[in-house]
């Protein structure tokens, strides 16, 4: 019943777009005919699939700025990478693992009570302002997305956050949704503009050196999607084809540590990224599974294929100069993993895709 609501929202918002969709279809119909790379089957799905999806993408700029991976781009005044695209033979970059990613900080005892945060510390900070500051995106479908209906961004990371708020005030509701740039996730946690940062973002040692993360609340790993006209199997059935990428994103950076050397192409977003594949100009997509769940279940034209590739593990990203506020954040996920809390928020949002699995075990630095 869920996915047929979605799915219905998704038809709406797309009615009024109709005639912008039409045209740039046209369009894209005229320029495959002229340079004559459509082929029949694949030619037929494509112009059917404009339609729908570039309305799509108009309507609700689906994953534009989405939190795939995490952003791999530099703070302000460290060097910058190409972002353009890479050969099939740019080596990739060394990864970190000057650490354990997944281990956090301990909590420190007992949740105190709700509206009662002791003196001193961050969360009596939150407390007094009256508000948690979570930074996300707006169009992360089924974890950070806004509703055509509502204007209100709903998903599972949402609700991670929302947990959070209910530990401090008692109150899910005493949130403040602030949309942040895909690029500015880590710099928006360490500058203080946001208290917390859950935005489908992935814990790696790289981002530690920045900020400190809670512990992993969501376990992923990198997917591709394809047409389903393709024959392949995983992204190393892609050797030479172009898959794409969000511009500054780890998704990009680990398309080029596959061993069939695909050729990495980079793009603004996300949603840039659907646009190219719709045009032909790509042949496939690599980010999260969560994330191409989301592009697939409103696309019938593509599927998501192979094992996972990487490995994601997603935490919330919080400024290092309050550990006391990330062992308490350790300790909420703590008590939703035992309560089931975390199983419900899963249900709620992912249960679609089958029975909830066991959450992530948390470890911790000590």
């Amino acid at each position: 019943m869920r996915a047929q609501i979605r799915r219905a929202q998704i038809r709406r918002a797309q009615t009024g777009r109709a005639q912008t969709g039409r045209a740039q279809t046209g369009r894209a119909q005229t320029g495959r005919a002229q340079t004559g790379r459509a082929q029949t089957g694949r030619a037929q799905m494509r112009r059917a699939r404009m339609a729908q999806a570039v309305a799509l993408v108009a309507a609700l700029t689906l994953l534009a700025a989405a939190g795939c991976s995490g952003d791999s781009s530099p703070l302000p005044g460290r060097p910058t990478a190409p972002v353009t695209g890479a050969s099939p033979t740019t080596p990739a970059a060394p990864v970190d693992a000057s650490c354990n990613a997944r281990a956090s900080l301990r909590p420190a005892g007992a949740l105190p009570t709700p509206g009662k945060m002791p003196a001193g510390s961050y969360m009596a900070k939150i407390q007094a302002r009256g508000r948690l500051v979570l930074g996300t995106s707006q169009d992360t479908l089924l974890f950070s997305s806004r509703n055509p209906f509502t204007g209100v961004v709903e998903g599972f990371d949402v609700d991670m956050g929302r947990q959070i708020a209910q530990a401090i005030f008692g109150d899910p509701n005493k949130i403040q949704i602030k949309v942040i740039a895909y690029d500015k996730r880590v710099s928006s946690a360490m500058d203080g503009s946001v208290d917390i940062v859950a935005d489908t973002m992935t814990a790696n040692c790289a981002r530690w050196k920045d900020v400190d993360f809670s512990s992993i609340y969501y376990e992923a790993g990198q997917k591709v999607l394809v047409s389903k006209t393709s024959t392949a199997k995983s992204i190393e059935d892609l050797g030479g084809k172009k898959v794409c990428a969000a511009k500054g994103s780890t998704s990009y950076d680990n398309i080029g540590k596959v061993a069939a050397k695909p050729i990495a192409v980079a793009r603004p977003g996300f949603g840039d990224c659907l646009v190219a594949f719709q045009q032909n100009e790509v042949d496939a997509i690599a980010t999260d599974d969560t994330i191409l769940v989301g592009l697939a279940a409103q696309d019938p034209y593509a599927k998501v294929i192979g094992p996972r590739f990487t490995e994601e593990p997603y935490g919330m990203a919080i400024a290092k100069t309050h550990p006391e506020f990330t062992k308490f954040v350790n300790a909420v996920l703590e008590k939703n993993r035992a309560n089931g809390t975390w199983k419900s928020t899963y249900e709620r949002w992912l249960g679609d895709s089958g029975a909830a699995p066991q959450p992530p075990v948390a470890q911790y630095q000590d």
